[in-house]
């Protein structure tokens, strides 16, 4: 008999460390879930932090920057209300 204790000498530290490593595999795990998951609302936009810009918005700044004359907006503006 080795050492006189319990399997092989090890009086048990082995349970633990086996339940230790364990514990951090499954905290690996988790994290790479909870990782991958954020990395593709991100991607894809829709993360609970992205706001989108509505549409008839994003048509006043076109005419405030000056890349629409009065008239196009108009027309556009009419188009988005259909």
């Amino acid at each position: 008999m080795m050492g006189g204790g319990f399997i092989g000498g090890f009086h048990g530290g082995g349970m633990i460390l086996m339940a230790l490593f364990g514990l951090i595999f499954m905290g690996v795990v988790i994290t790479g879930l909870w990782m991958g998951l954020k990395y593709l609302t991100l991607s894809s936009g829709r993360s609970l932090g992205v706001k989108r810009t509505e549409p008839l918005t994003q048509l006043k700044m076109r005419l405030a920057r000056g890349e629409l004359t009065p008239d196009e907006y108009e027309m556009l503006r009419a188009h988005l209300r259909d």
